[in-house]
């Protein structure tokens, strides 16, 4: 009878938190579809107007004017809340850490209005990051609607940003992903059923406002033969290289915008104003990228022609998050990984007499390989390319180029680069003293040395209190001799002012350290 009434309580409170989740996947599909919306519609705008000034030049002076006071609009929103700077993805990381505290109400609003003004005004800019921290902070607001303690309020905070991406991008199950992989680094089943519940109710809203069609549908995809296989080897070798040099290149921006003699909320007077030229000559190139990975898959460009792109694009999208805007770097990412993709099927055309319709597959494949390399989730990279361009056909030279890719990024050193931004910025920040007890989950994965030890045997960190193991469907009350199991679920109290060191002592004592980088 005890067994039984602990199964229903445990389904009780699944069931509160996918309940919850709704809502919070309602709420940020809403706010994300609307800001994604504003976006398309500016950036057609602003596409229109560059139109114009190739006819009338004499507009470009117009344009520099607005450029200005847009950015300078953009600055005062950053130095009134520096934690819209960016993607926010690094924020949001740093806030379920316990590392950093938001203000969700500030955030929202501005990062709102600063994403749209940035990436819609042509900046080589993604969506998704602000989609993310909007969904976030959409989920910190909900939490405190609801009273939340702390612990549930991480989850929602969690459930939020997974639905942020599945509403930027169409894509539930990349959101779920990103999640797990990129953000908690772990699979607990109340983050994963809440985030999942979020980003489907994010994604059918997302689908209302623009239809059922892939954000890159790329039309009819060909399989790619078995005798070109080796080919995808070398490919994720060389985007590994690639993705290592965008890292590198990423971190050291700081340093440059140093030499600007501006404070660095008007950094962004840079981008604003040198995006005036390229929206001049090539209007057409504007934004993330989106159109650009579109017409690539139904046309045929001149190699010379795409190098040159890839180098614009990528030395200009460093200018533009260099100068710390609200905006994010995924979808360049994969814009970036589509020209390489395209670059690397035109010379397997020229050089070996590959079939031209085999390129679309290559920029499929690069897109997912170059985005695995630089952020190190090559799960999340898999499945966000295969729901963006609404094809399964690819899921094993996915998988065999961001599998090559993510080794050969890490042989060289490569880390996360969402990590390293968070580590970035909390350099920066004192970290904030929070009082409040809070409980986390920590799950006993196969390589764990936690695996069939007993509690007393392991050495605890201090700063902490093991309350209890979930296992299966039952929740387990523990003593020094009860023995952790492989699949176990660890709930841990602690303060909040201790979360992030308590989570990181235990997975460095608990795993091999050739296993602790993913901690």
């Amino acid at each position: 009878m005890e067994k039984k009434a602990t199964i229903k309580k445990i389904d009780k409170t699944q069931l509160y938190f996918i309940l919850k989740g709704i809502v919070v996947g309602l709420f940020t599909g809403i706010v994300v579809s609307l800001f994604r919306l504003a976006i398309e519609k500016l950036g057609i705008l602003t596409q229109h107007f560059y139109e114009l000034t190739q006819r009338e030049p004499i507009y470009l002076i117009l344009g520099a004017v607005v450029s200005i006071i847009v950015a300078l609009l953009v600055g005062l929103l950053i130095k009134s809340d520096p934690d819209i700077k960016g993607s926010g993805i690094p924020q949001v990381e740093g806030q379920l850490q316990g590392e950093l505290t938001i203000s969700w109400f500030s955030v929202l609003w501005k990062k709102f209005v600063g994403g749209i003004l940035s990436v819609g005004s042509g900046l080589f800019l993604g969506r998704e990051g602000p989609s993310i921290q909007l969904g976030a902070v959409v989920g910190q607001g909900t939490s405190q609607l609801f009273r939340s303690v702390s612990s549930e309020q991480k989850i929602l905070i969690s459930s939020g940003a997974s639905a942020g991406l599945a509403a930027a991008f169409n894509a539930p199950i990349a959101g779920l992903l990103f999640v797990l992989e990129e953000i908690h680094h772990s699979f607990s089943p109340l983050v994963w059923l809440t985030s999942f519940a979020s980003a489907v109710t994010a994604n059918f809203v997302s689908l209302y406002f623009f239809g059922l069609k892939p954000v890159l549908s790329l039309g009819e995809l060909p399989s790619l033969p078995l005798k070109y296989y080796g080919s995808l080897i070398v490919l994720g070798i060389f985007l590994g290289v690639l993705g290592f040099v965008y890292q590198q290149v990423l971190l050291s921006l700081p340093r440059m915008y140093e030499k600007v003699p501006l404070p660095s909320y008007w950094h962004g007077l840079v981008p604003f104003l040198l995006i005036l030229p390229i929206g001049y000559f090539w209007p057409t190139i504007l934004g993330g990228g989106n159109q650009i990975i579109i017409s690539l898959g139904h046309s045929s460009l001149p190699l010379m022609m795409i190098f040159g792109l890839f180098i614009l694009r990528f030395v200009f999208s460093m200018v533009s998050y260099g100068a710390s805007l609200p905006g994010g770097i995924f979808l360049p990412i994969l814009t970036l990984g589509a020209l390489l993709g395209s670059i690397y099927g035109t010379i397997l055309v020229h050089t070996f007499g590959m079939d031209p319709i085999y390129i679309k597959d290559f920029i499929v494949i690069a897109m997912a390989g170059y985005f695995a390399a630089i952020g190190k989730a090559p799960l999340t990279a898999v499945i966000l390319v295969t729901e963006m361009v609404g094809s399964l056909n690819h899921l094993m030279p996915l998988g065999l180029v961001a599998l090559v890719a993510y080794i050969i990024n890490d042989l060289l050193g490569g880390n996360p680069i969402y990590e390293s931004l968070l580590e970035r910025l909390l350099a920066h920040k004192h970290p904030p003293f929070l009082k409040g007890k809070t409980t986390f989950e920590f799950p006993i994965t196969a390589e764990s040395l936690l695996d069939g030890l007993m509690v007393r045997d392991f050495n605890w960190p201090q700063d902490m209190l093991l309350v209890s193991i979930i296992r299966g469907k039952n929740e387990l009350l523990t003593h020094g001799d009860t023995i952790m199991q492989m699949g176990d679920i660890l709930v841990i109290l602690t303060d909040e002012s201790h979360l992030s060191s308590v989570k990181k002592e235990i997975a460095k004592r608990s795993y091999h350290p050739t296993l602790k980088q993913s901690f």
